[in-house]
């Protein structure tokens, strides 16, 4: 049920935050850890669960809860045949620092960098082998990370709702039917909750529209405007980028997956009434009507939900909510990144299905054209906005503005640019995302935040940059070297957060999206070395992907799937009414999950299955908490352990570009 209320990025959730100081406990919540925290053994080994390039950097941790003079000695073991062989060895020197009150000794393994044959590998203590990290291969970034890219095309197929479907494990049914012909709304009043008064009917336009399609948002069958836009944003990015890693002869293709949500968002988009829908579905209606999050089912139930009981119509039948009157102008946010997309899906789609894209880049060129740049107030986002508080905006528009100058450009090139556009010049939209880039970098939001649902200002200072090279247009109201310089800016406060931490993480544990800022994290740093044409941020780009799939001190990857210890027991209610508990198949293998985070959330809904994986014999992650942190492999906790599509759509941008980076990347791929 996604009730994340996260905060936008490196705002940190300081109310969250102070109401979690040590010892203070909060109402459905549990915080942190406390005198009862259990005791881990004495040592354990952290890798990247994932592997490691075969060229690339090779780091791990040993935390201690000794003090060790001499350092740890190690051993790295490969797999062969029956057995495993010595393959490396050493001892540790650098004490990266303390983790909590017990592991106050974090040591780096670093002596293995130069082992590069392809198999599997495990580090273990050398006087108690024993004392093993899990198994992880060494392979070339290709093959290394296949699995993981086709894992999350996996766990998109299992979020797709409606009739198109993709039969799978975990799903067995369609869902959600009744969208295809569904009552839109205007949207009532409604506190943080979601909770409004009375029926919706007041609210009713007397239009249905098809509502068909899109993606379950998270762990609920919730569908946003807000967060697929953002998704579909990231996968043409990495199609148009990285073909052979997500492009249409990929083994795990994101086409099929870019274009069922291209389609949902046609759907919520009018281009003939020029009228935007931006939510399918209520979370939590009142106490009357039951909303999405008041239920624990399978997407299958909803339509037929209790036959005729009128306390759940809203789940039989979700009210889409719309966003304004026809001709409206359209929150800047929103707008900017559905013009981004809809560019980019001329881009991709502009030879396999022409009449397709080219529907797109006029609907890019409408939705960019109604851009409420002057808005006030909070921007939208979802129903309650306290779901997706975005505070931002000129990032999404300069984002939009890129993309349409690229497509237009393209078309242009092409000699195939679809008739009727009201733009036809690429130096149109060129300049204004330069004018929304200028206000951007000179502004107090710059470096705020890094790529993440909440600022979209990496991907577009990169885009930008590659757009501006091939342009050539010096009335530009920003240069290349601001571009570059604000990307460089934000990695280098992220490597300011790093320094201190004993896994050097680029974003505090203890806040909300662990997990995606640390892929976004990885993306900026080989976006900066594509551009600079040398590896500056190698190391870092690795070290932080590293972070989010095992390299951490639970010794978990947050990914499901990658890896051989990672969440069993998600807030997700098809991976607990149908999936294993117990990390075997099926799993909703590709999911991240929110990761880390100052707090686990509590709280049962009727048919929500407990997971006994989640305590004894399982791993106690509770004695690991620190710095502020916790992670709670629970059904409950929603705050560290619900997956969701925006969490999810870094990570296969930051696996190609990994795949891109070793294969000696040093230039940007053209648009």
């Amino acid at each position: 049920m996604d009730r994340r209320n996260a905060t936008a990025g490196i705002i940190l959730t300081l109310a969250i935050t102070a109401a979690l100081l040590p010892g203070t406990p909060v109402a459905g919540a549990s915080a942190g850890a406390s005198a009862t925290t259990p005791t881990g053994p004495p040592m354990v080994i952290r890798v990247n669960q994932v592997g490691y390039p075969t060229g690339s950097p090779k780091v791990a941790e040993i935390m201690t809860s000794s003090p060790e003079p001499k350092g740890v000695a190690w051993q790295l073991l490969e797999h062969t045949g029956d057995t495993w062989k010595r393959a490396a060895w050493g001892t540790t020197s650098t004490d990266l620092g303390s983790w909590n009150g017990q592991y106050r000794w974090v040591w780096e393994v670093s002596g293995f960098s130069g082992v590069t044959r392809q198999g599997r590998y495990r580090v273990v203590l050398a006087n108690d082998p024993s004392v093993s990290s899990p198994t992880f291969e060494i392979a070339p970034a290709a093959v290394l990370y296949s699995q993981a890219l086709a894992n999350a095309v996996y766990f998109y197929e299992n979020e797709q709702s409606g009739p198109d479907f993709v039969r799978t494990e975990l799903r067995s049914a369609p869902g959600d039917l009744n969208d295809g012909l569904a009552m839109t709304f205007t949207t009532p009043p409604m506190n943080g909750n979601g909770n409004f008064k009375g029926s919706l009917a007041p609210y009713a336009t007397g239009v249905t529209i098809d509502a068909d399609g899109g993606w379950f948002d998270a762990g609920d069958y919730l569908k946003f405007v807000e967060t697929t836009s953002y998704v579909v944003a990231m996968m043409l990015q990495g199609i148009q980028s990285f073909p052979s890693s997500m492009g249409a002869g990929a083994r795990a293709s994101f086409v099929g997956e870019a274009r069922f949500g291209l389609d949902f968002l046609q759907r919520m988009w009018d281009e003939k009434t020029k009228t935007l829908y931006y939510q399918v579905g209520v979370g939590e209606a009142n106490n009357y009507y039951l909303g999405d999050h008041d239920i624990w089912r399978l997407p299958q139930a909803d339509d037929d939900y209790e036959g005729t009981n009128p306390h759940a119509q809203y789940i039989r039948h979700p009210p889409v909510f719309r966003a304004g009157p026809p001709g409206s102008p359209i929150s800047p946010n929103l707008a900017g990144r559905l013009a981004a997309d809809f560019a980019l899906c001329y881009r991709v789609f502009r030879t396999s299905a022409p009449g397709y894209a080219a529907g797109c880049l006029r609907s890019g060129e409408t939705v960019y054209s109604l851009a409420g740049t002057d808005w006030k107030g909070k921007l939208l986002t979802t129903a309650p906005w306290d779901f997706y508080p975005e505070t931002s905006w000129r990032d999404d528009m300069m984002l939009g503005a890129t993309e349409l100058s690229l497509a237009v450009a393209t078309g242009v090139s092409a000699g195939d640019l679809p008739s009727g556009l009201p733009v036809t010049s690429p130096h149109v939209y060129l300049r204004a995302a330069g004018v929304f880039a200028h206000k951007w970098v000179t502004g107090t939001q710059a470096t705020y935040d890094t790529l993440n649902l909440y600022d979209v200002s990496a991907l577009a200072d990169y885009e930008l940059d590659l757009a501006m090279s091939y342009e050539h247009d010096t009335s530009i109201p920003v240069t290349s070297a601001e571009l570059v310089g604000n990307l460089q800016a934000q990695i280098m406060k992220s490597i300011g957060i790093a320094r201190p931490d004993p896994f050097r993480f680029g974003f505090a544990w203890d806040q909300w999206d662990t997990t995606t800022h640390g892929a976004g994290l990885s993306i900026m740093a080989n976006e900066y070395d594509a551009l600079v044409h040398r590896p500056v941020y190698e190391w870092w780009a690795q070290q932080w992907l590293g972070d989010i799939v095992g390299s951490n001190a639970w010794g978990i990857s947050l990914i499901v799937g990658d890896g051989t210890t990672f969440p069993h027991c998600m807030q997700h209610q098809v991976a607990n009414l149908v999936g294993s508990h117990n990390g075997a198949p099926p799993v909703l293998a590709g999911a991240a999950v929110e990761g880390p985070n100052s707090f686990a959330a509590s709280g049962t809904v009727p048919n929500m299955r407990a997971c006994s994986s989640s305590g004894p014999p399982r791993q106690p992650f509770a004695a690991f908490s620190g710095h502020g942190a916790l992670y709670e492999d629970n059904v409950q906790s929603y705050s560290t352990n619900e997956p969701a599509i925006d969490l999810t759509s870094m990570t296969p941008l930051a696996f190609s570009w990994q795949i891109a980076a070793a294969g000696g990347l040093r230039t940007a791929p053209a648009p």
